[in-house]
């Protein structure tokens, strides 16, 4: 296979890292916005190892919304894996 099957990967990772960057910017300036309105502030999160996801949040409805993204991104993660082993074999 020549490098540019390659590439396709590489500009996806690259995407999703600047996504992921976005994303936590403007969490942080609606949280910012947020607070100084409501006294209480509510999170979760994830820790993706592999297709493995580590959960943890302040209450039962984020938690529920990150398992959502994380059975998605967990979903997304294997077949990528499926799609490269056939495509590299």
């Amino acid at each position: 296979m020549s490098t540019d099957g390659f590439s396709v990967f590489y500009s996806l990772g690259f995407l999703l890292i600047a996504t992921g960057i976005i994303v936590i910017v403007s969490a942080i300036i609606l949280a910012l916005k947020g607070t100084a309105k409501k006294g209480r502030v509510r999170g979760a999160g994830i820790i993706m190892i592999g297709p493995i996801p580590i959960i943890f949040g302040t209450d039962k409805k984020s938690i529920k919304t990150v398992l959502v993204i994380a059975l998605a991104l967990t979903i997304i993660a294997l077949i990528i894996l499926i799609l490269k082993y056939w495509l590299l074999r």
